[in-house]
């Protein structure tokens, strides 16, 4: 295991973190996971009610629970298979692979002294920690089954910190029914089907909390971008600005999209985005705007396998612009993918084919995936 390094999307890639999907088997719809798939769970083809919480719940003086809504195993077996063929491909390519800890069949909930909630495999590993640099920095998460997850990433970050790396912390929300800000969700044109209710009390309400993802960061040597939808993302932000002010320069974005800017744009290279569409390009900071662009053809709903009415899509059809850089030049992307591989390649990029299936239903691409630790790059400065 090589020092951490990392500071930028496409440097030559030599050490990365894998997810793992192992005993993946419900999605739990309550707040928080309402709020963090608005954008998705209205727009995608099928229509998703919310559930309820009363009735039986509240008998059993567990107000706020959630029923879980179990996930096919066939999904989840093939789900498994293709991870294991994102792995095969980055051994194949020279990068060197990390696995978290597998959730153990028995882990079934977790629980904080303000709510419980169901336990989610460390799959999109990209989202809770940020990699700036020699620096691992665990973000405050914004879904409740996802509170713990770098917890299976201990033994990684352990081996890291051990070689040098700084390790750090953000402060982790009580994450009440008030901690969250729905302005977005209420100003948005997606969202679920029926009206978010309004935050139940708790003895441990303080607020709006920090809550940020790693994903909603572009990485550019010395500059970051961040996308802040919300006012959890804002606090997220001052306290990132403020942490790491004179060794890296943050640029806000607004509500590019609800949170994650890695389906919505990417650095492929130095001057090279890869990017959903030219409305977004005018949204970056004016220096990225120079940067050629790589805008795709739209997929199609018929790109993704169709599903059963029971089965719930939490990304939109752009989730396959989520690809991850191996080096400057090399990018993997999604098999079931020819126009955009084809795009690529117009553009002078090697492309590598991997098979993913079912990213809509488990909310990833190969980026989201994946965590990478070691690249040659430094603290280059890109946007002068």
């Amino acid at each position: 295991m090589l020092p951490l390094n990392s500071f930028d999307e496409w440097s030559p890639l030599k050490e990365v973190v894998v997810g793992s999907a192992l005993n993946y088997a419900s999605h739990e719809r309550e707040l928080s996971f309402d709020l963090f798939f608005h954008d998705n769970l209205v727009r995608s083809e099928w229509y998703y009610p919310r559930l309820s919480v009363a009735g039986d719940s509240e008998k059993e003086g567990t107000r706020g629970a959630a029923d879980r809504l179990a996930i096919k195993q066939r999904y989840v077996d093939e789900l498994n298979e293709d991870i294991e063929g994102i792995v095969k491909t980055l051994e194949s390519l020279s990068v060197t692979v990390h696995r978290p800890l597998d959730v153990d069949q028995a882990t079934a909930r977790v629980q904080t002294p303000a709510w419980s909630a169901s336990v989610v495999p460390p799959l999109n590993i990209r989202d809770n920690t940020l990699i700036l640099g020699d620096e691992i920095i665990e973000t405050p998460p914004m879904i409740r089954s996802r509170y713990f997850e770098t917890q299976f990433l201990t033994p990684v970050f352990t081996e890291y910190f051990r070689r040098g790396a700084r390790w750090t912390v953000m402060p982790r929300p009580l994450m009440t029914d008030a901690s969250f800000d729905r302005s977005y969700a209420n100003a948005s044109a997606g969202g679920p089907t029926e009206p978010i209710a309004d935050p139940q009390p708790s003895p441990y309400d303080v607020g709006f909390e920090m809550m940020f993802d790693g994903a909603q960061c572009l990485r550019l040597g010395r500059d970051i971008v961040v996308n802040v939808s919300n006012d959890n993302h804002a606090m997220a932000c001052d306290w990132l600005e403020r942490h790491v002010e004179g060794r890296f320069r943050i640029h806000r974005v607004y509500r590019l999209s609800d949170s994650h800017i890695d389906s919505m744009v990417l650095a492929l290279r130095p001057g090279t985005l890869l990017v959903r569409s030219a409305e977004v390009a005018e949204q970056l900071p004016e220096p990225l705007r120079t940067w050629d662009l790589i805008i795709p053809p739209a997929p199609e709903s018929n790109d993704f396998p169709q599903y059963d009415d029971d089965d719930i899509v939490l990304t939109s059809l752009f989730i396959d612009l989520n690809v991850l850089s191996v080096s400057p030049d090399t990018v993997l992307v999604n098999e079931a993918c020819p126009e955009l591989i084809r795009t690529l390649e117009r553009h002078r990029f090697t492309v590598v084919p991997v098979r993913h299936r079912h990213r809509r239903l488990f909310g990833g691409g190969f980026h989201c995936f994946t965590l990478d630790t070691v690249r040659d790059g430094g603290v280059e400065d890109y946007l002068g």
